[in-house]
């Protein structure tokens, strides 16, 4: 494995910063994109439960369609390369058919084994985290997952020379109407909008971000 230097890494994370205006003109290659879903793909998550789908909205018509309730990203949507949506999983109870598909995914299959790993969720959901009998808890539970993945993809897409730009801005119950109801894409019974994404190149430098000082931000005990 290649070790990249502290500076190199440093270097990617200043330089990245929100993209809100792009060159129409300049395209992310497949294989380029196909690296950054791959870096999502390969993202942690809470119980290795990956709870995320990414919806990749390249259709004019839809972008179109969105873009009315998008304020965060109206203009990015003319002139973005890519778009993803991330949706995360409804109803991920420890005894969910996901949940016990996520252990079969990892190997964890004998009967005993399962049982405590069962047990073991159950308790986390139950006790630790307090989220087994809300479902609005346990969706909030999976967006979270749903953002480390955006970040590594978004970090990787810095360290590739390709910009990019969170977005929470637009209204979620339309955007969820628009991609399952009218389209199709997902199943809304089964996941929910979570977060968005624009990738692309700047066409303009970006103001350098501001950021509080590193001895505001860490508490050391």
């Amino acid at each position: 494995m290649t070790v990249l230097s502290k500076e190199q890494v440093l270097s990617a994370f200043k330089n990245r910063k929100s993209c809100r205006h792009y060159d129409a003109a300049r395209k992310i290659s497949a294989e380029d994109f196909q690296f950054i879903l791959e870096l999502g793909r390969l993202s942690p998550s809470s119980v290795g439960s990956e709870p995320w789908q990414f919806v990749v909205v390249q259709n004019p018509e839809i972008r179109q369609a969105i873009k009315l309730f998008s304020w965060g990203m109206a203009d990015a949507l003319d002139t973005a390369s890519h778009l993803v949506v991330f949706l995360a999983k409804k109803n991920a109870r420890f005894d969910s058919p996901f949940m016990l598909e996520s252990l079969k995914r990892r190997g964890v299959t004998e009967p005993d084994a399962v049982e405590k790993s069962l047990a073991r969720y159950q308790a986390f959901q139950a006790d630790d985290i307090k989220i087994l009998d809300d479902s609005r808890a346990l969706f909030d539970w999976c967006c979270r997952q749903t953002y480390i993945a955006l970040a590594n993809m978004m970090t990787g897409a810095a360290m590739a020379g390709i910009d990019s730009c969170p977005v929470e801005g637009f209204n979620y119950a339309d955007m969820e109407r628009v991609l399952s109801g009218q389209f199709g894409l997902f199943d809304a019974a089964e996941w929910a909008v979570s977060v968005a994404a624009t990738f692309g190149y700047r066409v303009q430098e970006i103001v350098t971000k501001a950021r509080r000082p590193l001895e505001e931000t860490v508490i050391w005990a």
